[in-house]
């Protein structure tokens, strides 16, 4: 039998840490009244011994394994009340995985027998990942911290799955982005910050199994250390060997983390690690009724992100992915969850504090999803600095106007102008905010200007899932088997759309493939889509819009006018403002033009010190001719862009000259 001893004291980390002769372990349970290890045989398969942790101080209990080596695999049982009434689910049947866990030996594989309460004393060892006790290598570097810039948010599965450049080992995984055909087209492209969407090990929701589907975007999370072996097969050394392959591209990663909720579901879930060793600790629940757990993240459970074991697991999570894997910083799902506490939400709640003063973490790039479907879930513009967020009202705002909507001359004004009115504060300008016109979530950018209604019935759930409001339109008929014409508006409003995007001050963000007119075929919830629909069709891509993209991506650039993370506010940079909005003759607009309603066109002329740019979105359907405002003395006007004309390269333009605008078309002049 292995010996065990408490002599040594409590570890400072929770979880396997490996010491010169041995290993010692230490888990959280605030009411368990016994945890024990159990080891198994280097295949996985046979539990060898059970030993219970024979130390404890406060609620950690620990013990140290004279001769256990780096690579032992193990797992948790944790003895305790099962009190509904109290909230508690002890159960020593269920094999645990402990949360600290840096590696597991296999992925999450959901099956009914791991469900609470129908399956209590029933053994669940032959369903659950062991632990892998390990040593990664600390110490990963990371690149200086800014604004994220020019972010592509990629699904990393369906990134590289049909990829031919890829080796055919490597397609669907990390690994695959380490590859020079991938880095090629990201450095093409002029990415700034690759935005990975959730790496860590993640379990198939109940109901997908039933439907013989699986969860493709992975944001169903139980061990927030360990990475999915499905997507990072070499582990942390993996993750190290990608993050330096985008570095030395000068390409900066985000990491999507999952912290508001983990994969065990409601009360009838899989037991596989939290609710089996603290359920009344690590989860919110209804005060009134213990067993009833709060679901403000929709997925039937919410950490309690006010209670410090919670905090502690969160900032331990986000630092190993820092300290092992390089990462640059994170992109936080449902990020409201983070800043809840019994009484609602707060932008001074104790664990954005401590995020945004942990010595490790605080000069990380933090990106909020500032929302989540709890009662006051909605709080875009509310977090402090250093966080960003994402921001639907420029996908919104921006995708009524080019759809034709009347009356939004300044609402479009206020998102190119950085949106001042949800981010103006305290240490925030216009890099606070992350604009995207399509996200993960949510139709492509292809299936916006194709679809008027979504097409999820693939999911299994009548359609009723996905969003309903999608402020998207069909130019005439409706999916792919549209005539030339057809197909070409759709490409110019896809254009215009781009190019919106790229104008407005703040990060602008795009889904890795839609610079390749990648479509999901009218589904808006592809999370249950690990097939064609989410998979890139890299032999499909459209390479003049690829082309087009990374044409706006040097534009923005090379013109400080228009990445500047200034606020656009009227004022005065070298003699004139900041922003000008233009009438037809050149001049500012009077105010009575932003009551014209049914004006289908924005001009304006941005401007920072030494750099100008003459921005024109037009979503009618004429043709305009404007006059341009003279340029300052010694400068000229030169067409930089016309998304129209997408292949026109740049020239010179007469001075005095009228500028023609085409119907549903973004023009860009720069002052040179």
């Amino acid at each position: 039998m292995t010996m065990i001893t408490a002599e040594r004291g409590a570890p400072q980390r929770l979880g396997a840490s490996v010491a010169a002769d041995g290993v010692h372990v230490a888990v959280f349970s605030a009411h368990a009244s016994r945890i024990e290890l159990c080891l198994f045989d280097p295949a996985g398969i046979n539990e060898r011994e059970r030993l219970a942790l024979p130390g404890r101080a406060g609620d950690v209990h620990f013990g140290f394994l004279p001769g256990l080596a780096e690579g032992a695999l193990y797992g948790l049982r944790a003895h305790g009340p099962f009190d509904l009434a109290k909230g508690h689910r002890f159960d020593p049947a269920k094999l645990l995985v402990d949360p600290y866990a840096l590696r597991l030996d296999r992925p999450f594989v959901y099956h009914a027998a791991l469900g609470a309460p129908v399956a209590r004393q029933l053994d669940t060892a032959a369903l659950v990942p062991r632990a892998v006790v390990c040593r990664p290598d600390a110490g990963a570097l990371v690149l200086p911290s800014r604004a994220p810039g020019f972010t592509y948010e990629l699904l990393v599965r369906a990134y590289t799955q049909r990829h031919e450049g890829v080796p055919a080992p490597l397609r669907g995984t990390l690994g695959a982005l380490a590859e020079p055909a991938v880095l090629d087209h990201l450095e093409r492209l002029g990415v700034e910050t690759v935005e990975l969407m959730p790496l860590t090990a993640a379990i198939d929701e109940r109901h997908l199994v039933r439907l013989g589907l699986s969860n493709a975007w992975g944001y169903n999370p139980v061990c927030q250390m360990a990475p999915d072996p499905r997507l990072v097969p070499g582990g942390w050394a993996e993750v190290r060997r990608v993050t330096e392959a985008l570095h030395a591209r000068g390409i900066r990663v985000l990491l999507d983390m999952v912290l508001n909720h983990s994969g065990e579901s409601d009360h009838g879930g899989p037991t596989l690690s939290y609710r089996g060793l603290d359920n009344a600790t690590y989860y919110a629940a209804d005060p009134a009724e213990p067993d009833r757990l709060v679901n403000d993240t929709g997925t039937g459970n919410t950490f309690a992100f006010w209670r410090e074991p919670v905090m502690q697991l969160g900032i331990d999570a986000l630092r190993a992915w820092v300290e092992l894997g390089g990462i640059d910083g994170f992109r936080y799902d449902l990020g409201t969850i983070l800043g809840r506490g019994p009484e609602g939400f707060s932008p001074d709640a104790p664990f954005l504090r401590r995020l945004a003063g942990d010595p490790v973490l605080k000069d990380r790039l933090h990106v909020m999803e500032p929302w989540d479907i709890g009662p006051g879930g909605y709080q875009v513009g509310r977090f402090p600095a250093p966080f960003l967020e994402w921001q639907d009202r420029f996908r919104d705002d921006v995708r009524r106007f080019w759809r034709g909507e009347n009356g939004l001359l300044s609402a479009l004004a206020t998102r190119l102008s950085g949106s001042p009115d949800l981010f103006a504060g305290p240490g925030r300008d216009a890099a606070s905010g992350v604009n995207f016109v399509a996200a993960h979530d949510g139709f492509t950018l292809a299936d916006v200007v194709a679809y008027e209604d979504k097409h999820n019935e693939a999911n299994g759930e009548g359609n009723r899932d996905g969003h309903n409001e999608n402020h998207s339109w069909n130019n005439g008929a409706e999916g792919a088997g549209a005539d030339p014409a057809i197909l070409a508006a759709r490409q110019r409003d896809i254009r215009a759309l781009l190019a919106t995007l790229f104008v407005s001050r703040g990060n602008p963000m795009i889904v890795a493939g839609d610079e390749m007119g990648r479509s999901q075929r009218g589904n808006n919830n592809a999370y249950a889509q690990d097939n064609e629909t989410v998979w890139v069709d890299w032999t499909a891509a459209d390479e003049g819009l690829v082309a087009f993209t990374a044409r706006l991506a040097r534009l923005r650039a090379d013109t400080p006018a228009l990445r500047s993370p200034a606020f656009l506010t009227g004022a005065e940079v070298d003699g004139a403002p900041d922003v000008t909005w233009l009438g037809a003759d050149g001049t500012a607009m009077a105010p009575v033009e932003w009551q014209d309603g049914e004006r289908p066109w924005l001009g304006a002329r941005l401007a920072v010190e030494g750099s100008a740019a003459l921005v024109y979105l037009h979503a009618g359907r004429d043709v305009l001719r404007l006059r341009l405002p003279p340029p300052p003395p010694g400068r000229t006007h030169r067409l930089a862009l016309a998304s129209d004309r997408p292949d026109e390269p740049e020239r010179a333009l007469e001075e005095g000259c009228d500028l023609v605008v085409a119907s549903r078309s973004v023009v860009i002049v720069v002052e040179a």
